[in-house]
Formats: structure tokens, sequence, C-alpha cells
């Protein structure tokens, strides 16, 4: 989809799960390349993931995708410098950029057509900023137009892009995702997903 560049968040070292959870196994593949393949199946270009911790186990899942690895080096600072580091990136592809969607590595329900809905609800009511919302929580995936780019680049520590939607709350328009709330943190996390996944149909 012209204009629009999508950045997958993937450096963390997911120390509260005690493993990576890049590399867990999700619909027979590790979660990244599932999470990979969805932000290229949107349409949108260009794709970057940034990678840190494990970027060298990590990597070789992602060959056969269209898409481009952004190693940050400086991943141990919190997610504001993957956010830095990838928004650089990108531009550098593709200084024409009109928006960027932000995705985390760790939302298994996320799906193209989600990604489509964000960018329609973009296009049709000319929000700069439009998110996901699950459990009354305004978030990622969400698309920042070029205006906010700064703002992103001006980040700092651990903080996402959630502090720039708070905010910034009366120019954001938000689409339903209430699945986005099944995120992989604990390890109890993994219970709860292996229960909901026969349970939950994903559109594509």
């Amino acid at each position: 989809m012209s204009g629009i560049g999508i950045l997958v968040l993937a450096a963390g070292a997911s120390k509260r799960l005690g493993h990576p959870k890049q590399l867990l196994p999700f619909r027979g593949r590790p979660l990244i390349f599932e999470i990979a393949k969805v932000a290229v199946l949107s349409g949108c270009q260009p794709v970057g993931v940034v990678l840190g911790a494990y970027a060298e186990s990590i990597e070789p899942h992602l060959a056969n995708l269209d898409v481009h690895i952004i190693y940050n080096e400086y991943w141990l600072a919190g997610m504001s410098s993957s956010i830095q580091c990838g928004l650089r990136e990108l531009l550098a592809i593709s200084p024409d950029l009109e928006a960027i969607l932000l995705m985390v590595c760790d939302q298994p329900f996320v799906s193209p057509h989600l990604i489509h809905q964000l960018i329609f609800g973009y296009k049709t009511f000319n929000y700069p900023i439009v998110t996901s919302e699950y459990g009354g929580i305004k978030g990622v995936p969400a698309l920042f137009h070029k205006d906010f780019f700064p703002n992103l680049a001006m980040l700092q520590g651990d903080i996402g892009a959630k502090s720039i939607i708070r905010q910034h709350h009366s120019h954001c328009f938000s689409i339903p995702f209430e699945q986005g709330a099944i995120d992989l943190d604990m390890p109890q996390d993994l219970s709860i997903l292996s229960l909901l996944i026969p349970q939950l149909q994903v559109p594509l």
C-alpha cells in the first residue's frame, strides 16, 4: 500500500517470559514469522522488522519474507530506541512516507484485516492517528501520520507510542481489536493462548 510503511518492533529480551517470545511456536511457525507475514500480506511497503536481543537466532526465520531487517544496537535503552531506529531506517528507504504503522511482536492475533481497517479509518475519517482499542485502552497496532514522526523520534527510555496516543487522544480514531489484549509477556500468557487458539477465528 503506497505511502504507508510498517515497523514491527521485535528487539526486546523477553525477560519476564524467560525465553525469546519472538521464537515461540504459533500456527506451526515462530511467532515473529507469523507477525511479519501479516505485515507483508497487508500490502504496505516498506516493512521493517527491528531486532536487538537474539537477533542472530531470529533473523534466519525472516529470510523468506519481503522485509527489511533493522538492527537496533541500543535495544537495551528500551522500546523508544527501536522506534527511533526503525523510523530512521524506513525513511531512508522511502523518504516520502505519508504514515507509519507500528506493530509489536507479541500480539498473536493481529491480522491483515485489522491493518486494512486501520488504514481505512485513516483514509476515511482523516485522523492523523488511528489506534487499535482493547479493554478500553487505545494502543498498537497504531498508525501515525508523518506529522507525528517528530514525536515518535523524541520518545525516550522504555516508553512506546502509547504515550503519544494519550497526549493526543483528541486526534485519535480507534478500531476495536479485543484480541489485542492477548499478548505474551508472562509464562501464564502461554497457557491462556493455548486455551484460546481453538476458539478464536481471526479474519485474514
